[in-house]
């Protein structure tokens, strides 16, 4: 089982984050957070080869829905969305919400994971192509 979701893009790495963005957008989720690694360890001095940016993303009712029912799941809130650069190719990809409820062994959980899940795919694959 991969714990990750991941797709490869032709896009530029500027362009795959603008259209993760607008993407995000469009099925609902909204961006709360970026953190551009290169750019914070260039900050500190640091040098890192590659592109690679963290987003943390929501969708406001399922995290409402998922913390109301199993209020330590906000462990694993927000939901992260990667895009990063590797061997001159760029990738859009997320730690899989139901491998993450999985891990915490709450069925009742399942359903808004996959929702979630699915959500955040169609946004990638949207932002990929």
């Amino acid at each position: 089982m991969d714990l990750k979701y991941e797709v490869k893009t032709n896009k530029t790495f500027d362009q795959a984050i603008n259209s993760l963005k607008n993407s995000l957008s469009r099925v609902g989720f909204g961006v709360l957070w970026e953190l551009n690694f290169k750019d914070k360890l260039k900050e500190k001095g640091l040098d890192l080869a590659h592109n690679f940016k963290i987003f943390e993303v929501c969708n406001p009712k399922k995290a409402k829905e998922v913390l109301e029912t199993y209020l330590e799941v906000g462990y694993f809130l927000p939901c992260k969305v990667v895009v990063y650069e590797k061997e001159d190719s760029i990738f859009i990809g997320m730690l899989k919400p139901t491998m993450l409820m999985d891990m915490i062994g709450k069925a009742d959980l399942t359903n808004i994971a996959k929702e979630v899940e699915e959500e955040l795919k169609k946004a990638i694959d949207m932002a990929a192509n």
